[in-house]
């Protein structure tokens, strides 16, 4: 079967001038292989999980992150910081604690036209901060407590 395929080139080979045999030697074929074969495998990923990462109660340490929200849902409090994203953070060492405490908007504000005009009479608005009460350190003078 080898031996039938060489005769056949080479009667081909024989048939072509010597200029052009030259032509079959320099064709080149692809090295790669075609493009377009990859999947686009987006969209499959979960999505964010918004919520509390730390209860009241836990102990945290500074940079930890205590909740993610989308919205202003709640909001930083003492020794606790806010990211781009709404993300809250601890910014000391402590203890976790939620406080609910009366919102009142200023006067005359886009979101006190927006909100108090469509709560009834006597409603009482509330926000809830997160706040971290931290560790008193031990090992300091007193004299470093005093001031």
């Amino acid at each position: 079967m080898a031996a039938l395929a060489s005769l056949a080139l080479k009667s081909r080979a024989g048939l072509l001038g010597p200029a052009q045999s030259s032509l079959l030697d320099s064709v080149r074929f692809a090295s790669k292989k075609a493009g377009g074969s990859s999947k686009n495998l987006g969209g499959r990923s979960p999505g964010r999980r918004y919520g509390f990462k730390k209860q009241d109660g836990n102990f945290v340490h500074a940079g930890n992150i205590l909740a993610t929200q989308r919205q202003m849902r709640y909001h930083p409090g003492a020794h606790v910081g806010m990211g781009t994203n709404n993300t809250i953070f601890a910014l000391e060492d402590g203890y976790v604690r939620f406080t609910k405490e009366v919102y009142i908007p200023a006067p005359r504000t886009p979101e006190a036209t927006k909100v108090i005009t469509k709560l009834p009479k006597g409603a009482v608005l509330y926000k809830t901060f997160i706040n971290v009460l931290p560790v008193k350190q031990e090992g300091k003078f007193k004299l470093v407590d005093m001031v």
